[in-house]
């Protein structure tokens, strides 16, 4: 049974990690997902490897702090014929202790976990809620439309070295509450995904060397050694989750099985 057949879907932030498991899955059911990445060359991958296994998939590079990119995914969406499942999921981590964070890094943190989001959910008005009353107007019920906000439990429970992750994690929280009542009469359900400890690129080793760029700065990504051992013994599992097993929390809010649930927040974080 495919949950998403004929659904247009973008998933920011898909050319690795939890996006990437989210969009060959989504893909698997159905759905044509626009592949969003602000790196091209994963994006690139990700949409063909999707499109090699027989499924529906195109890739747009994109930096959804710039809003001529935003601009540029929800032109990509109307092409493509509208957009019914829109994923949040694009972010990285700038950590510090709250005493020496610095204005860029509370800043970079808010504008991507945040104020992007807000923003594309803003583009997408007409691709959703207009399209929805459009659909009310003609005498019909809206069809079920999906967002799906990622937060993380740092956002629900806060975690030391990471307040400004946390300040963004958790205004994504208010944000997806309150859309969840002013859009719910569109048929809309506006949800959101608080990760634990998944294993990707932001909780590897510190030692693998990986980065992301923020104009023209390398901001270096991972954990210490000593936190992730920590962080193993804290999880009641006694390992990370997988992207795959991220992807499943994401499935479910995308898909019809949601079409009544709205305005809440699923911790996946391996039973803490």
């Amino acid at each position: 049974m495919k949950l998403l057949e004929g659904k247009i879907a973008l998933i920011t932030g898909s050319g690795r990690g939890i996006g990437a498991a989210a969009a060959h899955l989504y893909a698997a059911h159905g759905a044509h997902v626009i592949v969003s990445d602000i790196d091209p060359v994963p994006a690139q991958a990700t949409a063909d490897a999707i499109i090699a296994s027989g499924s529906a998939a195109s890739a747009q590079a994109a930096d959804v702090t710039k809003d001529a990119d935003i601009a540029g995914l929800i032109a990509k969406a109307e092409s493509l014929g509208g957009l019914d499942i829109l994923v949040n999921n694009a972010g990285y981590t700038w950590d510090g202790m709250a005493h020496k964070i610095t204005d860029d890094q509370w800043d970079a943190m808010l504008a991507v976990h945040l104020t992007a989001p807000f923003k594309i959910i803003r583009a997408a008005v007409p691709l959703m809620r207009e399209a929805a009353k459009r659909e009310q107007a003609n005498g019909g019920t809206a069809r079920a439309r999906k967002i799906i906000n990622v937060s993380s439990t740092t956002g629900t429970r806060g975690n030391i070295g990471q307040s400004n992750y946390a300040a963004g994690k958790a205004g994504i929280i208010g944000l997806t509450k309150t859309l969840s009542k002013e859009w719910g009469a569109f048929n809309i359900q506006v949800n959101a995904v608080a990760f634990g400890f998944i294993d990707t690129r932001l909780t590897q080793s510190e030692g693998a060397g990986d980065f992301t760029e923020r104009d023209g700065q390398k901001i270096k990504l991972g954990m210490p050694d000593h936190i992730r051992t920590l962080s193993f013994m804290v999880i009641p599992a006694g390992r990370p989750g997988t992207a795959e097993e991220a992807a499943g929390a994401l499935l479910f809010f995308a898909s019809p099985l949601s079409n009544y649930v709205s305005g809440q927040v699923l911790e996946v974080a391996g039973g803490m």
